[in-house]
């Protein structure tokens, strides 16, 4: 005797069954009774910017860090569709650039050199984000 998917109300298979019981949902006691998904198969993975995935806090005296979201050639910050960071951190990265700068810990107008070479967070070249522009 062959078992042909058959799962009894309880959501045991019959003896002698020969496949696994996969059981990823829930019913009530009635057949015509909808299923309940037990989670979202197709739910889409949350995305965070690269600071908030790993906690971290920008800080003025951190200026490895800061470099990385300013520009070589002109000191300007990279804004959020090409570093992909999300709003508060993009802003208090802003701040923490400017009370770096105005410290003397980072210049204004370039990157500082021995920053030059350090690996990149984001390609400058390639937006996270398409511009609105």
């Amino acid at each position: 005797m062959t078992c042909h998917g058959y799962i009894n109300k309880a959501g045991q298979a019959p003896a002698g069954a020969s496949f696994p019981v996969l059981k990823h949902y829930t019913t009530t006691g009635d057949s015509n009774s909808p299923v309940q998904l037990k989670d979202n198969p197709f739910a889409k993975e949350k995305v965070q910017c690269i600071l908030c995935k790993h906690g971290i806090n920008p800080d003025y005296k951190n200026v490895q860090l800061l470099s990385q979201f300013q520009s070589p050639y002109t000191g300007r910050v990279y804004g959020r569709h090409i570093t992909g960071l999300c709003k508060n951190r993009h802003a208090q990265v802003e701040r923490e650039i400017i009370k770096a700068q105005n410290a003397g810990f980072m210049p204004t107008y370039h990157k500082a050199v021995e920053f030059l070479n350090d690996p990149k967070l984001f390609d400058p070249e390639k937006a996270v984000r398409p511009h609105k522009y």
